[in-house]
């Protein structure tokens, strides 16, 4: 799901990102963080992500 409308709360700074907007902004319509078994920030990741490409 992909609209302009930016996603309050949401910092990315992942400018390769399909949703990335210019200020660390993301525009999906909604976000997936996993692993679900992530004990740290580190262990975790977008499953949102989708390559501008």
């Amino acid at each position: 799901m992909h609209n302009e409308e930016i996603t309050q709360g949401v910092k990315c700074v992942v400018n390769s990102c399909h949703y990335y907007k210019s200020g660390d902004l993301c525009t999906a319509g909604k976000i997936e963080i996993l692993p679900r078994d992530a004990s740290t920030a580190e262990e975790t990741d977008c499953g949102t992500f989708k390559s501008m490409k």
